[in-house]
């Protein structure tokens, strides 16, 4: 009997023992997958780039910085909200705005550079062919007045013109129509009647022309140079008239509906940003641009002091026009992280907790400052 006792004893012993060996290994899992678990869904992300949430510790694939543990993911947040720590939000120096609804059509910005007003430039031409001995207009920038010489040229079909000038003009009398006819000729290649009165009195061939310009500007384009041979009709050089200088200013494609011609625009430059130079929008292409999805938006600015110089850059401030005055909502620059595909901000959920909630945005123009 006592032995039945106490095998029944060793039983309930082995019972025992056998449970908390094998019985509790379960529950034991349960709380280490449970303490795995947890671990798992401790978040981090970077304190300059909040949008980067990862699984565990590392850098940021941004900037390179350490991650930071975010708030724990057991708070109720939903899929696209964030909790940040007191030292992730005192390490990113985080700022928060209130944001609000405007009325659209405010001041935009736009980026741009002065060019030659082409409307106000010409050419000045050769008026026979030959070949240029000598050229007075040797650089771009210089000035030229009217009626200045430019070059002197030597030509084969001038020589003989001179020739059949000398002869008739001694049968003048006899045969007036013709005489005149030869001095006609050289009218149309703009030589004076100083220069053929004085073959005509010596009888003398001269070997080289002067060529007079007949425009006046600051020189753009020289075409030729010394010792080439010139085409009657060709360009010798171009000139500018910079009284006036035109800004052209690259619009988006998403932009377009907010300007028209006649619009008021005031233009800065980097060289006096204390000086607005007032205008009217003179033009817009009606031809987009594919590469840059931009088109040119051409202002005329008086420049009649030429403090102005073609190639500086400028900055235009117009106000926009809306066909509806819609309100749009309008947030800081600052705000806005730009993905390369898509644009995104960060709204705080709660104001009194360090709860974000990422939300992609549709950006449209950028106005004010």
């Amino acid at each position: 009997m006592k032995k039945y006792i106490i095998d029944i004893g060793i039983l309930a012993v082995g019972l025992v023992i056998g449970w908390l060996l094998f019985g509790g290994t379960s529950n034991t899992e349960i709380a280490h997958n449970h303490n795995i678990s947890t671990e798992t869904n401790q978040m981090w992300t970077c304190s300059m780039h909040p949008q980067i949430m990862r699984p565990e510790a590392g850098d940021c694939p941004i900037c390179g910085m350490d991650l930071i543990p975010a708030a724990s993911a057991s708070d109720g947040l939903l899929a696209e909200e964030f909790k940040l720590t007191e030292k992730a939000m005192a390490l990113a120096s985080i700022q928060t705005s209130i944001v609000g609804n405007r009325i659209a059509g405010d001041i935009i910005k736009l980026s741009g550079k002065l060019t030659v007003n082409k409307n106000k430039t010409a050419t000045q031409p050769a008026h026979y062919s030959g070949r240029i001995e000598k050229l007075y207009v040797n650089s771009v920038g210089e000035t030229v007045r009217k009626g200045q010489a430019i070059a002197q040229v030597y030509s084969s079909e001038l020589v003989a013109a001179q020739q059949e000038l000398i002869t008739t003009f001694q049968m003048r009398e006899s045969q007036p129509q013709l005489y005149q006819a030869v001095r006609n000729k050289f009218k149309n290649w703009k030589i004076h009647d100083s220069q053929l009165s004085e073959i005509e009195t010596t009888g003398q061939v001269k070997t080289s022309f002067t060529i007079y310009s007949h425009v006046a500007g600051v020189v753009s384009e020289i075409i030729v140079n010394q010792g080439a041979h010139i085409m009657d009709g060709h360009p010798v050089f171009k000139v500018a008239n910079l009284a006036t200088v035109w800004a052209n200013f690259d619009v988006y494609e998403h932009q377009i509906d907010l300007f028209k011609k006649g619009q008021a625009i005031s233009v800065i430059t980097n060289a006096f940003p204390n000086k607005e130079f007032k205008a009217k929008v003179d033009f817009i292409d009606p031809v987009l641009d594919s590469r840059s999805r931009t088109v040119k938006l051409r202002v005329v600015l008086d420049n009649n002091e030429e403090v102005l110089k073609p190639g500086m850059f400028v900055e235009g401030k117009i106000k926009g026009i809306t066909s509806s005055k819609k309100h749009v909502l309008t947030i800081p620059s600052s705000a806005v992280l730009w993905t390369g595909e898509r644009s995104v901000v960060y709204l705080k959920t709660n104001p009194s907790q360090p709860v974000f909630e990422m939300r992609k945005i549709t950006l449209g123009n950028q106005i004010g400052t």
